[in-house]
């Protein structure tokens, strides 16, 4: 996948569902943004769908698409988690977490029954989903001598950006949110103003 400083996501949560011969296949998709989540909307899922044999799932966080996981819960290998991470990937989506509950009807439904099961359920789920385009964004740091505060506000207007956090004194301090591809235009334009220091901010 090309670098790109924009990634989708749904908007909130959404539901989809499909039938196989007696087996109920409910899928869930969640926009999530962090592991610890996952782990307590999964937790909370299979409390609330006890009764059902099989609770899959897959997920994908990260603005780069690189951290995901699958997982069968007891499915054949590669019939569950697989094709519900195959929806994801067809969306082109990330920070999005799809748990399938399937609640079994007494027939067995062989291997490629299952990966389209799984596969429909989470495509429904997805159809139904708003997905949102958001854009990656760095934290820039500016401390500077308050002489420097015209010089500094013409380059903010002129990229149209807001102060997140500001501190106005003898001493000033401002932190911007900046869209990751402007990055370095913005650091170049900071740097030829006089008594001004611009870093960027570590986010974890």
């Amino acid at each position: 996948m090309a670098y790109t400083d924009t990634y989708k996501t749904i908007e909130a949560p959404s539901e989809g569902r499909y039938k196989e011969k007696g087996s109920k296949f409910i899928a869930f998709a969640f926009p999530v943004s962090n592991e610890q989540e996952i782990k307590e909307i999964t937790s909370r899922l299979k409390k609330e769908h006890h009764a059902a044999r099989h609770h899959c799932f897959a997920w994908r966080l990260g603005a780069d698409y690189q951290l995901f996981r699958v997982n069968d819960d007891g499915e054949p290998s590669g019939t569950a988690g697989r094709p519900i991470f195959g929806q994801i990937q067809q969306s082109e989506l990330t920070d999005i977490l799809v748990v399938v509950v399937r609640y079994f009807g007494g027939v067995l439904l062989g291997t490629s029954g299952l990966i389209n099961a799984y596969k429909q359920a989470t495509a429904e789920a997805i159809a139904c989903a708003v997905i949102v385009e958001k854009i990656i964004e760095e934290i820039i740091e500016i401390n500077f001598e308050y002489l420097a505060m015209n010089d500094l506000m013409k380059v903010l207007k002129e990229f149209n950006l807001e102060p997140k956090e500001s501190h106005f004194d003898l001493s000033c301090r401002v932190k911007i949110n900046v869209r990751k591809e402007l990055i370095t235009t913005v650091m170049e334009k900071l740097a030829k103003i006089g008594k001004l220091n611009a870093s960027l901010t570590v986010q974890n």
